[in-house]
């Protein structure tokens, strides 16, 4: 149920035609990112992410790579929100064992259908995501393979400065799309 109202107030943001428009953009975003916020755990996917590099740094840049996570997961998502054309999500399964759960979905769009699964930890009286399984692939085992590789050949402040050029790219190809969209 958690994921069904999550999933379907995101939707309702997507397919909402004057959010659509290129002036409403920030609003668009600014709702998805509401939406997400309540639902995700980006603290939890940071740390998965990062893997055993977490038990090695302090405080101050576990929180530094939370929010710098947050703001790379948000960027990526904001730019496929712009390809957004209609799917919709049928959810199948769910697993649950003690605190964790596994919510099987599936989008289907006109032509592809992309399994999703979303991994769930309970905290308080709510569930958080704390990984998303894309048509078998981890989020999170993804994302540690990837910081993984470039910890081998850099330092932790080369990693950090990387993550922070690319969510720049982002926020930068973000904006120009807009401009390009509201000048057609």
């Amino acid at each position: 149920e958690a994921m069904r109202t999550t999933v379907s107030q995101a939707l309702g943001v997507l397919q909402d035609q004057e959010l659509k428009k290129p002036e409403h953009t920030d609003e668009r975003v600014a709702r998805l990112k509401k939406i997400a916020d309540s639902r995700f755990d980006y603290g939890e996917m940071a740390k998965r992410s990062l893997g055993g590099q977490w038990d090695k740094l302090k405080e101050r840049e576990r929180q530094e790579f939370v929010d710098l996570f947050t703001e790379f997961l948000t960027a990526t998502y904001v730019e496929k929100m712009h390809s957004y054309s209609g799917e919709e999500v049928t959810f199948l399964t769910e697993r649950i064992e003690g605190d964790h759960a596994e919510v099987k979905s599936i989008m289907v769009g006109k032509k592809t259908e992309l399994p999703m699964d979303y991994r769930l930890i309970k905290k308080g009286d709510d569930w958080k995501v704390y990984d998303v399984v894309i048509d078998g692939i981890s989020l999170a085992q993804n994302y540690r393979r990837q910081f993984a590789a470039i910890l081998r050949s850099s330092s932790y402040e080369q990693f950090v400065q990387m993550l922070r050029e690319k969510i720049a790219q982002f926020n930068v190809k973000t904006k120009s799309s807009e401009s390009s969209m509201s000048s057609h």
